[in-house]
């Protein structure tokens, strides 16, 4: 599973004809997934360096599947900027090559069992994808890209200042070297010792670990580098850091909240990721309605959501981990999917200003209706999963501090007012005409986008039983 993606990427760099890229690109993503669903089948493996568990094996899986399906999406979007003049084809190889190089980042992040080559994995991200968001080169998209590398590298540093306090909080008990940095030894001896390990240390050390890599993950107020990053990188770039690295991150922070709680004493996290989780919802909700670009309006929703699924997290609990396990997986499904139908809007009307896109329904009904039923899903509406999700999180707050459910109720009706202000103007009404002329993708290029929402509503319906007992047993490890 990791080797795949670094051989793609390898050859991607390599091969100089565009379109074989993208078979290339295709091909080993869908290798990747191959390689991810074969771990359902194997029994869980744990080394020195890489382990398997019923916490990261289910975003392996939804990672595997999200760059797959980008992957087919990108092949029609970067065929179409090359003919427009917008990228060229060296561009469109590097894409091709990072992206794999980025796959196998998140991937090595979500499997490691060591504490700094998570680390690694996570900072490698970085140094894949900054390329990426200044893809086009413009004066806008460089800015982003330093923006994204440097608040994103403090953010990382930080997290590595936690690191080497958990090191030194587990080294009177765990002894030095490569243990005392291993995820499965740390957790059997917390475990074991019963809140022996020395809590001060370990709650400062999770202060930073949060604000760092709580910076990846996009939580307010150290958020900055989000908009600009989704907003200025091609489509498929934003739908991936959406989909993806904002999981990864909030995952790292989940681990080591896991570690605190087999010490014997959560209070500390559960109030941080609780504050922060709001703060990221209101702040999120707020700003939606004073955004002009499309791309930066969804981008301050994955804030939001991400908020929600911190604030579910500090919940804790059996139901309220569930619903945030869901909500992840629901907002990466159906972030992307809104990313992809973005992708295909802005090179329809040659531009992503929402005041200058309207009726689509009308002028581009299965574009249109794709909008409509993906606006539906991140709104948290009914038939959706983030509908189950939220609701979960809701139900679980009043049962656990039902003072919380005022603010928490506040932020998902301020982000649901935004989304239904900017959903009449986008679907409905006259529609605008096409700038550069209809792009050249059939109805086929949507099969992606349909599959991500079909999957939501499914979840928003029914879960089958083994999905559900999936998600109950990583519940249950985060305590």
């Amino acid at each position: 599973m990791l080797a795949v993606p670094l051989i793609t990427g390898a050859l991607a760099a390599l091969i100089p004809n565009r379109r074989l890229g993208s078979g290339i690109n295709v091909l080993g993503s869908m290798g990747t997934l191959a390689a991810a669903a074969w771990l359902l089948w194997t029994p869980p493996v744990a080394s020195a360096l890489v382990f398997v568990d019923d916490l990261n094996i289910y975003l392996v899986l939804l990672t595997a599947f999200i760059g797959f399906t980008t992957t087919l999406y990108s092949t029609g979007y970067m065929a179409h900027e090359v003919s427009h003049g917008h990228l060229t084809g060296s561009d469109v190889r590097m894409f091709h090559s990072l992206f794999q190089l980025f796959m196998f980042t998140m991937l090595l992040g979500l499997t490691a069992n060591n504490l700094g080559l998570m680390w690694v994995a996570i900072e490698a991200a970085t140094l894949a994808t900054a390329p990426l968001v200044n893809l086009y080169r413009s004066e806008a998209a460089i800015e982003a890209a330093v923006k994204y590398f440097i608040l994103c590298g403090v953010g990382i540093s930080m997290a590595l200042f936690g690191i080497i306090l958990v090191y030194l909080a587990a080294q009177p008990h765990l002894g030095s070297g490569m243990i005392t940095l291993t995820w499965t030894d740390l957790y059997s001896k917390f475990a074991g010792l019963g809140g022996g390990v020395n809590q001060r240390i370990l709650e400062l050390a999770f202060v930073f670990l949060l604000i760092g890599y709580g910076t990846k993950t996009g939580l307010a107020p150290v958020h900055a580098w989000l908009p600009d990053a989704h907003t200025e990188g091609p489509t498929p770039v934003s739908a991936v850091l959406s989909g993806l690295l904002l999981n990864v991150s909030l995952y790292a922070i989940l681990r080591y909240k896991m570690l605190l709680a087999a010490n014997g004493d959560t209070l500390v996290p559960a109030a941080l990721m609780i504050a922060l989780g709001l703060v990221s919802l209101l702040v999120a909700g707020l700003m939606l309605y004073r955004r002009r670009d499309i791309k930066r309006f969804y981008a301050y929703s994955s804030v939001e959501h991400m908020g929600i699924a911190t604030f579910a997290f500090g919940i804790g609990g059996p139901i309220a981990n569930f619903a945030g396990l869901l909500h992840m997986a629901m907002h990466s499904l159906t972030k992307s999917a809104l990313f992809f139908t973005v992708g295909h809007m802005s090179q329809i009307k040659g531009t992503r200003q929402i005041a200058a896109i309207k009726g689509l329904v009308v002028s581009n009904p299965a574009l249109g209706w794709a909008l409509v039923l993906g606006m539906v899903m991140i709104a948290g509406l009914p038939p959706s999963g983030i509908f189950v999700s939220e609701f979960l999180i809701v139900t679980s707050t009043v049962a656990h501090s039902p003072w919380l459910v005022v603010p928490l109720l506040l932020g998902l009706l301020i982000a649901l007012g935004a989304f239904i202000l900017r959903l009449q103007g986008l679907a409905f009404g006259a529609p605008t005409p096409a700038v550069e002329g209809k792009a050249p993708f059939a109805t086929t290029a949507l099969a992606p986008v349909y599959l991500h929402l079909g999957l939501v509503v499914v979840a928003g319906l029914w879960l089958p039983g083994q999905i559900t007992a999936w998600f109950q047993a990583a519940a249950k490890l985060l305590g």
